[in-house]
């Protein structure tokens, strides 16, 4: 169908009064028309063939009217100026490439309503999928193969160890090839399956295949025209099923509580955070590159001492002090001082476990353990010392050389040549050895600190991230929900990109972006009854995750689809989303944004259960975790609003939210039943600070659908003065449509 083809539905009611119709309502089939179609003709009704849901039969005929609207403007003339307008709104606008790269498979309707003063709106409501649904999965789990590959080169490439610290290794290898062989397959199968389809239904949310991509995302927009407007207004929200790992199943609980039970093991490691793992990685490259040019420049000065070559004597030495004095500033990190004494330690609460097994250790594992056990606290301090010590004597003879080398000059230099020079050698060869000696001992010590601190970082983070079942887990439930902004990222990517594409133009939000971030609020509308709680706990713990995602601006290559479509790079723990632009939109942007300034994410969570288990729960069960998640979620939403307040408090709607945080604050703290004024005040604050809007239930299908047609029905009614009488009608208008059409089995 193409895009300016509006589906028609045609619900058949018996006669009656409004609420009973509403009531006994039945869907008995569809009809599609051009809207042309309709306008051109000067008959004000078209007859259309009704077909059945299989789209196949057809039994019967409906008639669809134009609404006549007594008006001066002649009727033909009217009616091409709303052809012309839907015309352009379907066209210009959505067929722009950047709406083409993020949404597909769009379903329309447009209503008008009367407003308060006898006047008419125009709504355009469109439900789309998105190839993000994944596209973004796929490439987050490329960069997972990518990180845990990366892990396992890195330990591999440790040496010989002590039986303790080879003993992690092989855990954290283990654990790093068992994930990527899980994801590897994963890949696979969206590879496959991604080629035929972009959206996953309700009925496969618990496929192991599937468990990275979002269940039922669409993005719900509405367009509202005002009489005498020249454009729309549009509102959007993104509905997706809970970010939840499904397949796993919530048996043992969702990721809050499973992490939790980690807590005792996180605590047993001598934990060493990714910015010290990355210190020890780049100390160890400079000295194993100082080491060699350190031994080079002293042969080279022996060689001199032989030559007897006075002019280049002089810059060896020169040189051979420069690289040393570097050697030694790089070793001279407390990092690897306290790495030292924590490998002591270390070496000597494992060593009674350790005596009591049998272990075929190579020379090399001997020497670093031996060098683990036998350190003291001063022994370091002594190490790179010793080299500063032994350069100054090298310097000291050199000096004296070069100084007796002018006094013999003046003397019978024939006579004396053999004896100067090998007078001069054996002097500073001792004296090199020694200098060679204590920088190999200093590298060794240095060696086994860093070594001690890059392998317990990395058990560290394989023992916090928990088993191979809860990392993916996470990961799952994660990647769903970045979509909209794989489950809940790719949800906050297309909020994200359809937020930053109805605001091009708008300053004031683009500097909002740059100073205070982007607020994302998921509403969910989950029990804290049976499996539902595990669901809430896996999004809890993923919305969380969101914050250390940032988003970035880029100039994309061409208008082509493809290069449009937002890519991921860094790692797990600071995830960057590049958003690319056509070139000629890029360049209108603020030089900061086209700087590469990163856009951070403040993501918050509010929950109401509104369903027949959240009654039981209330009643019976326990409802903690929903209090909990909104209360932190109140106190995060107020720093982020007193953040913009501050940086920017000339912007529009920022001086009001004060009544309106206060307000939520109260609402939040009331221990009152199924209080959804939480959902609608906090919405109310998202959208005051123009912040991204998400939507979700068990499998975004009815509640998801009730709650954005209520959400539509009252902005319509509160931002464009909804006739009152007409609220009813256009809440079962749309109520019909969204359920019609998110209820995708």
């Amino acid at each position: 169908m193409q895009s300016d083809m509006m589906a028609c539905t045609k619900c058949l009611c018996p006669t009656g009064n409004n609420s009973s119709s509403v009531g006994q309502g039945s869907f008995l089939g569809f009809t599609s028309f051009n809207i042309r179609d309709l306008l051109r003709p000067k008959e004000p009704q078209v007859s259309l063939n009704l077909r059945a849901m299989d789209g196949v039969n057809d039994f019967g005929e409906v008639m669809v009217s134009r609404l006549q609207i007594e008006e001066e403007t002649p009727p033909d003339h009217k009616c091409l100026a709303l052809c012309d307008s839907l015309h352009t709104s379907i066209h210009d606008k959505e067929n722009s490439p950047m709406m083409r790269a993020v949404l597909c498979s769009q379903v329309c309707k447009v209503y008008r309503f009367q407003t308060e003063d006898q006047r008419w709106l125009l709504v355009r409501e469109q439900m789309s999928e998105t190839p993000l649904s994944f596209s973004l999965p796929k490439q987050l789990l490329s960069l997972l193969i990518r990180s845990h590959t990366s892990r396992v080169q890195e330990v591999m490439e440790l040496g010989d160890l002590s039986p303790h610290l080879d003993r992690l290794r092989y855990d954290v290898i283990c654990h790093c090839n068992h994930l990527i062989g899980c994801y590897q397959e994963t890949l696979a199968d969206l590879d496959n399956i991604s080629a035929s389809s972009s959206f996953k239904s309700s009925c496969s949310k618990s496929d192991r295949q599937l468990q990275f991509v979002p269940t039922n995302l669409h993005a719900q927009r509405m367009e509202v025209t005002e009489p005498d407007s020249t454009g729309g207004v549009w509102y959007e929200v993104i509905t997706f099923g809970a970010p939840a790992d499904h397949h796993q199943g919530f048996k043992h609980g969702g990721l809050k509580k499973l992490l939790s039970k980690h807590t005792h093991l996180r605590d047993s490691v001598v934990s060493y955070s990714q910015e010290e793992s990355s210190r020890a990685r780049e100390l160890l490259a400079n000295v194993a590159q100082l080491q060699p040019l350190v031994f080079g420049l002293a042969e080279e000065l022996l060689s001199v001492s032989l030559e007897q070559n006075n002019a280049r004597l002089q810059p060896v030495l020169n040189s051979l002090t420069q690289q040393t004095k570097q050697f030694v500033h790089a070793l001279k990190d407390e990092l690897v001082k306290s790495a030292l004494i924590a490998s002591h330690d270390h070496s000597n609460l494992c060593e009674d476990s350790t005596a009591n097994q049998e272990w075929a250790l190579t020379p090399g594992q001997q020497d670093a353990w031996q060098q683990e056990a036998d350190y003291d606290e001063e022994e370091w301090d002594r190490a790179w010392a010793n080299v500063g010590m032994s350069l100054n004597c090298i310097i000291a003879m050199g000096d004296r050389l070069l100084g007796k080398e002018e006094v013999t000059s003046s003397e019978n230099q024939e006579s004396d040549h053999s004896q100067n020079t090998a007078s001069w050698q054996e002097q500073l060869l001792p004296l090199v050895v020694t200098l060679r000696d204590c920088v190999r001992e200093a590298e060794l010590k240095a060696r086994v600190a860093m070594t001690f601190v890059m392998m317990q970082a990395a058990a560290a983070m394989t023992v916090s991230e928990g088993t191979t079942n809860i990392v993916q887990r996470r990961h799952a439930a994660f990647s769903q929900a970045v979509r909209g902004g794989a489950n809940e990222l790719s949800a906050l990517v297309c909020g994200f990109v359809l937020r930053l594409f109805s605001a091009l133009q708008d300053q004031d939000f683009l500097q909002q972006l740059i100073s205070a971030g982007l607020l994302v609020q998921f509403e969910a509308l989950l029990s804290t009854y049976g499996e539902e709680v595990g669901m809430l706990e896996d999004m809890e713990v993923c919305v969380s995750d969101l914050s250390r995602v940032t988003f970035t601006i880029i100039e994309a290559k061409s208008e082509e689809p493809e290069d449009l479509l937002p890519t991921l790079r860094g790692e797990w723990v600071s995830l960057v989303v590049e958003v690319p632009l056509p070139p000629e939109t890029f360049r209108s942007l603020p030089q900061e944004v086209r700087d590469g300034r990163l856009i951070r994410v403040h993501p918050v969570l509010f929950n109401i259960g509104i369903n027949q288990q959240q009654s039981l729960a209330e009643r019976f069960g326990d409802s903690s975790l929903q209090e909990r998640v909104n209360q932190q979620s109140c106190e995060r939403l107020r720093v982020y609003c007193n953040t913009l307040r501050d940086t920017l408090p000339v912007t529009a709607g920022v001086q009001s939210l004060s009544d309106l945080l206060s307000s939520l604050e109260r609402c939040v703290e009331t221990k009152k039943r199924k209080n959804v004024e939480v959902l609608w005040i906090a919405a109310a604050v998202c959208r005051s600070v123009r912040g991204v809007r998400l939507t979700s239930c068990k499998s975004a299908k009815d509640r998801t659908a009730m709650s954005v047609t209520l959400e539509q029905c009252v902005l319509l009614r509160e931002r464009h003065t909804l006739c009152n009488t007409h609220f009813s009608t256009a809440l079962h208008c749309m109520r019909r449509y969204t359920h019609t059409h998110t209820h995708t089995p």
